[in-house]
């Protein structure tokens, strides 16, 4: 199966859940700056939020450039993955609504772990579909970035009971991590171009050949 209608479902949903959340912007009551500190918790949430579905969408976008059909189980990790993502929207306003409070923010922690978790089956589902010789296999690498993520957001959950803040700052560190340009699917395709650009240069030279005309006649 190709994965044009995953890759649209999916692109939809996540539109969605970005407009859920910004609709859920309550306007504040005046037209001063200083009316803005009542909605502040809930414009942070927003902003982590917002740039963690981008992330999402970001690489999901490259995963599935290299990812050349889709089997059932890789369906069914993709919708995994989709339901914990429609749960940000009602974890980032619980969180924002009641000023970074311990339990709505280990919460978050809690959406965002199994969001990872849930990406990270997804990329294996796909792996285990096309080999492990695929391009994504070979993009994937060590995968450092994949292997921290969780270990932060680990820390993170427990010290929402202790430092809600430190906990904020752990889940934006794990965002900027991803931020950084990841250069490794593009690398991969790029790799993967060049030997079969040459290959088809030197059959087009051989065809040529063997009727006998010369490259550019």
């Amino acid at each position: 199966m190709s994965t044009e209608r995953l890759e649209a479902f999916s692109d939809g949903v996540i539109a969605i859940l970005i407009t859920i959340m910004v609709l859920e912007l309550t306007v504040p009551n005046g037209a001063h700056l200083s009316d803005l500190k009542d909605v502040w918790p809930v414009f942070l949430s927003y902003v982590l939020s917002f740039v963690n579905l981008a992330i999402y969408w970001n690489n999901h976008h490259h995963m599935f450039y290299v990812t050349e059909r889709v089997s059932g189980g890789v369906l069914w990790a993709n919708m995994h993955l989709l339901f914990w993502l429609s749960l940000v929207p009602f974890t980032t306003a619980w969180m924002g609504e009641n000023r970074f409070a311990p339990t709505p923010t280990a919460v978050y922690g809690v959406d965002l772990l199994m969001a990872g978790t849930a990406y990270y089956i997804l990329q294996q589902a796909i792996v285990h579909a096309q080999g492990r010789d695929s391009l994504l296999a070979r993009a994937l690498g060590r995968d450092w970035k994949g292997k921290a993520s969780p270990l932060l957001y680990t820390a993170a959950i427990p010290m929402a009971f202790v430092q809600p803040w430190v906990s904020y700052g752990l889940y934006v560190l794990v965002a900027a991590i991803w931020l950084v340009p990841d250069r490794r699917i593009e690398r991969a395709v790029t790799e993967g171009e060049a030997p079969a650009a040459g290959a088809g240069q030197a059959a087009r030279r051989e065809g040529l050949a063997a009727r006998g005309r010369r490259p550019g006649d």
